[in-house]
């Protein structure tokens, strides 16, 4: 992020996959102290992601979601059965393809291979 110039641009999906996964984390934490995170850390990370849109360090992008619904059918088809992605990777790939963007940023192997497999550069 230090070497970005402007700000990154999310997809909806991608704030409400983010805010979903930290409000797990917590009840995983709430339920079994040796996982997830701590009350205070995942509001904190909740709080970080709301200071990086106030500030215009990350901006959401409006999408078309019939257009890329309609991408990520196509996806689904093409890769599934011989990779087996799930649907949320799926739609972020599809999501980035709709949008035109070139690079693609993921922690994810088996959506990194997707990206990739659609001619996307991935990092890191």
């Amino acid at each position: 992020m230090s070497g970005l110039n402007g700000s990154l641009g999310v997809s909806s999906l991608l704030l409400l996959e983010f805010r979903q996964s930290v409000r797990l984390q917590i009840r995983l934490q709430l339920n079994d102290r040796t996982k997830g995170f701590t009350q205070i850390q995942g509001q904190q990370m909740l709080n970080d992601l709301q200071v990086d849109l106030n500030s215009g360090l990350l901006t959401t992008i409006p999408v078309d979601w019939s257009a890329v619904h309609q991408r990520a059918e196509a996806l689904s088809s093409a890769h599934t059965l011989a990779a087996g992605h799930c649907l949320v990777d799926i739609l972020h790939v599809s999501t980035a393809l709709h949008l035109g963007v070139r690079n693609f940023l993921t922690f994810d192997g088996n959506q990194k291979i997707l990206a990739q497999a659609e001619g996307l550069k991935v990092a890191p």
